[in-house]
């Protein structure tokens, strides 16, 4: 079985200036695991989608406090756990699927399809009036800080 070997929990206003912030944090982590070029795009990617979800859709009519838990293991896998305390989703499998939004305008809906494109395990647990938890899972195939 795996073992940790590093861990980062951050949190913040779920103001979307923040948004940038989390990517950065989180791909500043992901850089313990010696990630290529590719897989750096692909987490900073994946950690915009979920934490703007978090600010569109969780705390869309008030402002909250977005939670990220982030972990190394010692095979080189990264996971990042963003949760929120917000409002919930009501139908996770209809939530998932590609072009669904409750946000209308400009959204295009497909905040969990990139997400799930570009990681390779996605996981999103909810209840209404308590909120969500996604978890993102990339494996680092070409790591070197992990064996230190």
């Amino acid at each position: 079985m795996s073992e940790i070997i590093n861990e980062m929990k951050i949190s913040f206003p779920s103001k979307s200036i923040n948004e940038g912030f989390a990517r950065t944090a989180c791909a500043a982590f992901a850089m313990l695991a010696d990630p290529t070029i590719n897989d750096m795009a692909d987490i900073k990617t994946a950690i915009s989608e979920a934490v703007t979800n978090c600010i569109v859709h969780a705390y869309a009519l008030s402002e909250g406090i977005i939670y990220i838990n982030a972990y190394l293991y010692d095979n080189g896998k990264l996971v990042y756990k963003i949760k929120d305390k917000g409002v919930g989703i009501e139908n996770i499998k209809q939530a998932m699927e590609p072009m669904f939004t409750t946000a209308g305008g400009e959204r295009a809906g497909l905040g969990f399809a990139v997400m799930q494109s570009f990681c390779d395990k996605l996981a999103v647990k909810s209840a209404l009036g308590k909120g969500t938890t996604v978890t993102l899972e990339k494996n680092i195939i070409r790591y070197g800080a992990c064996n230190d």
